[in-house]
């Protein structure tokens, strides 16, 4: 295992490489912010990373090597928080890329937490179920040492599931020989996980598309809406985005396809055809429809919700909902934020937007340390308050200072982890 105590200088610009645009935003609010040389440095570089191979036996009885990471990239306001991605595509770039974003998540939405992101280079579609929990348990043992419920606490993220923190955490505790439920969050119920974690992401991305309503003064009641992914965030955008809105969705689409249809697609149906064949696809009383026909729908809100670098400089021009709602992470270039601030859209940040994964994820830790579990109302209820305190710091600040609503996010997170920062002593 090759581990790195400090990570080296990384190149501040490559198009549409994730880490880049996340190091250009960051920039742009230590220099909107005159933040110190050595506030800036630390701010747009991880404190640590952790690169290395894990050796795991398949079914036949052969070993598989499988490169794996996790960033921990600023823990000034509390221990690293983020989740771990198993994808065949995955980069050390993303992952660097998405420990930033969460650091600015937490400092957003008031989290005692830092920010980390794990990833392993891997098809999981390709995997059998024990050599899955094979591989997770791989992963905690090259990280037993550099993780923990006051050290850096892992959660799922693409392609891993309650099932893979249940292992995860069961690997780790039996290193330490103690119960450490809070090691691990996103964990099934009776191993410790919280109520209400599976659909918080969405949740309180929609509680965020209310506010915005409510400022822009908008009936979200019986509008379109369209979703740009269909996976765990995606599915339950669509049955909120009714409940709880009000709302008809008339377009979704997944890795394979999407489908369209004018009078609205039905949550229940759509979420069982896809259980059932593996796709949205194929839907009756659907028509197909391209992910960039699906971008460009005239309807009042559109979510992106499935990977990086979906809305760009080449099709921000053709967005045409009234509120972009991003429950993906970095789905919209810095390019395209512009285009589409000057086009008068409504951008709900993900670093905002997709936040209640990580809130409920801390409402988890909260419950482990305690062992007092709380109810579905008063999760929910937490949820909307974090939720909307924070909706209402970022669309202040923008207003404030006149900047589209990512930038002042990223002002709000960038002053309150140099707050930290500054007080520690560190710049």
């Amino acid at each position: 295992m090759n581990i790195l105590s400090s990570s080296p200088e990384i190149p501040t610009h490559s198009d549409e490489n994730p880490l880049h645009i996340a190091q250009r935003q960051i920039d742009r609010a230590c220099e909107l912010l005159e933040l110190p040389v050595a506030a800036r440095k630390l701010l747009r570089q991880p404190l640590r990373e952790f690169h290395f191979l894990l050796s795991v036996q398949m079914d036949d009885g052969s070993l598989e090597v499988f490169p794996a990471y996790r960033i921990q990239w600023n823990d000034a306001r509390g221990p690293g928080k983020g989740g771990i991605r198993f994808h065949p595509q995955e980069t050390v770039d993303t992952v660097r890329a998405l420990a930033a974003w969460m650091t600015l998540k937490t400092a957003v939405l008031d989290l005692p937490l830092g920010g980390a992101k794990g990833g392993v280079i891997c098809d999981p579609k390709h995997l059998s179920t024990p050599e899955l929990e094979r591989l997770s348990r791989a992963y905690i043992r090259a990280m037993s040492q550099a993780i923990g419920p006051d050290i850096d606490i892992p959660a799922p993220d693409v392609y891993t599931t309650p099932q893979v923190m249940a292992w995860m955490m069961d690997e780790y505790e039996s290193i330490f020989s103690r119960r450490q439920p809070g090691v691990i969050t996103g964990k099934p119920l009776c191993v410790g996980g919280s109520i209400g974690r599976d659909d918080a992401t969405a949740r309180g991305g929609i509680y965020t598309v209310r506010e915005a309503a409510t400022v822009l003064k908008l009936d979200l009641k019986g509008k379109t809406a369209a979703i740009q992914g269909y996976g765990n965030a995606g599915s339950h955008a669509h049955r909120l985005a009714v409940e709880l809105l009000g709302m008809k969705v008339i377009a979704v689409n997944d890795s394979q396809g999407g489908i369209y249809a004018e009078s609205g697609l039905d949550y229940r149906k759509v979420q069982e055809h896809k259980r059932r064949t593996g796709s949205v696809v194929g839907y009756p009383k659907s028509e197909p429809i391209s992910t960039s026909d699906l971008l460009g729908l005239n309807v009042e809100v559109l979510f992106p919700s499935a990977l990086e670098n979906v809305i760009t400089e080449r099709n921000a021009e053709c967005i045409e909902a009234r509120i972009i709602a991003e429950l993906a992470n970095g789905p919209t270039t810095p390019e395209a934020d512009e285009i589409l601030h000057r086009r008068g859209k409504y951008v709900i940040p993900d670093i905002l937007c997709n936040a209640g994964g990580v809130t409920v994820s801390y409402f988890e830790q909260v419950q482990n340390a305690s062992n007092f579990y709380w109810d579905e109302a008063t999760i929910h209820r937490r949820l909307d308050d974090r939720m909307t305190t924070a909706f209402a710091a970022v669309h202040d600040t923008a207003t404030r200072h006149g900047v589209h609503n990512r930038l002042a996010a990223h002002l709000l997170a960038a002053r309150r982890v140099y707050e930290a920062m500054k007080a520690r002593g560190w710049a």
